[in-house]
């Protein structure tokens, strides 16, 4: 047992992604019924994800309040706020435009046959409409209508919906502007109430952490399962057929981790991307697995302050708002998606209109929200933006769950290199922290 408890844990993570993935293709291979998985196995699986997606909510609402608060003054939040959003969006722009050069070298939706375009059109062409209607309530409102829509009516009620999370943020970030200017023997016991509040959340991550590759293993085992269905061959046809679009939304995410982060954090940091990975690790694979950058906030929380030296006022101000606002993954993804269906449907896209999918992208990764599918909503409206037919989104909901995973710990990675570069700056990153927990770390 003592044994076991020594396994840091990354590895169990890693090891129970990989036992789920072993399940799910023997599952397939020796045609043992989906029934099963789906009923005893992928409800482990759920309860691990709406258990963290449960302390969403109030983690961002207490720790931005203490972010903001615990900053001091409105100069410094006006700086920390102004390198955070601009970082934000030159990285988003950077992820879009790299998505689009690879789509635009590779050319993958050329490389689709035809038949396999009209099979993939009508087997998901129901999906397609239900995301094209959902966008279309957002094309059809007012350009303020993102301004509008960040305001909540109603903050008991945007704290329900984890798809109202800039309402959270705005509502946050107001509390905490209010505390630094009201009388401190006013605001103190506001402050101790959130402050204990954020402590009480992030023990009960500790807690939700026990189980993490348990559910992770429910979470793989069931995903491979229910892509197969009944057909093995099915799966593993949808994935060939789209194997080229997958390799160049991958090859962007993958530039992403490797090239410019690493750039980030060498031009404006001095810690060592080697171990900026490792001390991310168990927050990249919980990214991985959760799809959603929101239920892997608390860990990637833990992971930037105790394992990479980031302060407490830095990653309860940047990371909740990089996990609402900040999508490298997803922006990138929405390029690439776009001039992908275009070339499929020999669609001849101009410089003007692939300029319009950056921008478009980059303002709809900011309203997208960090839960599974989010993002397909999203890609509708860059779409429509170019006038390419909303029903080519069909052709890649096959291999989308699994991009959706990558594009996560993109997204969730990029949050986390910010966080480290906006404490560099501030002074508030502590390099020996990070050194001595990367080399003495050991399992939570």
């Amino acid at each position: 047992m003592s044994k076991l408890k020594a396994i840091p844990l990354h590895t169990k993570i890693l090891i129970g992604l990989v036992l789920g993935l072993v399940y799910g293709m023997v599952s397939i291979q020796m045609g043992w019924s989906a029934e099963f998985t789906v009923d005893y196995i992928k409800p482990v699986g759920t309860i691990f994800v709406r258990s963290l997606k449960m302390i969403a909510v109030p983690l961002i609402l207490a720790s931005l309040i203490i972010g903001v608060a615990n900053i001091g003054d409105i100069s410094k939040l006006s700086r920390m706020g102004g390198k955070t959003l601009g970082i934000f969006l030159i990285t988003t722009i950077i992820a879009t435009s790299l998505g689009l050069f690879l789509v635009n070298t590779i050319k993958p939706g050329k490389k689709l046959p035809m038949e396999t375009r009209e099979s993939l059109m009508m087997l998901y062409n129901s999906t397609a409409e239900s995301k094209a209607s959902v966008a279309a309530q957002i094309k059809d409102s007012t350009p303020l209508q993102p301004l509008v829509d960040m305001v909540p009516e109603n903050i008991v009620q945007s704290a329900t919906d984890n798809g109202s999370m800039l309402q959270v943020v705005f509502f946050a970030i107001i509390c905490g502007i209010a505390l630094l200017q009201v009388p401190k023997n006013k605001g103190a016991t506001v402050i101790a109430f959130f402050d204990g509040l954020n402590e009480i959340i992030i023990k009960i991550v500790d807690y939700i952490m026990i189980v993490a590759p348990y559910g992770v293993f429910a979470l793989i085992a069931s995903l491979i399962v229910e892509i197969a269905g009944d057909s093995p061959e099915k799966a593993w046809e949808l994935l060939k057929a789209l194997l080229w679009y997958s390799m160049t939304v991958l090859a962007g995410l993958l530039l992403m981790m490797t090239v410019v982060y690493p750039i980030l954090l060498k031009l404006f940091s001095k810690i060592k991307y080697k171990d900026f990975f490792k001390g991310m690790r168990p927050a990249m694979l919980l990214g991985f697995s959760t799809s959603s950058s929101s239920a892997t906030l608390p860990v990637t929380m833990e992971r930037v302050e105790k394992h990479l030296g980031v302060s407490e006022e830095v990653s309860s101000f940047v990371l909740p708002l990089g996990a609402t606002i900040n999508m490298n993954g997803t922006s990138l993804y929405q390029g690439v998606a776009a001039i992908f269906i275009a070339q499929a449907l020999d669609l001849n896209l101009t410089i003007a209109q692939q300029i319009m999918i950056v921008l478009t992208a980059t303002l709809a990764a900011v309203g997208s929200a960090g839960v599974p599918g989010a993002g397909m909503v999203m890609l509708v409206i860059v779409l429509e933006s170019v006038g390419i037919p909303t029903a080519g989104i069909a052709l890649i909901v096959a291999p989308d769950r699994i991009l959706d995973m990558v594009r996560t710990m993109v997204n969730l990675t990029g949050d986390a290199a910010v966080a480290v570069v906006v404490a560099s700056t501030e002074g508030e990153l502590d390099p020996d922290l990070t050194r001595d927990n990367i080399l003495t770390q050991t399992p939570s």
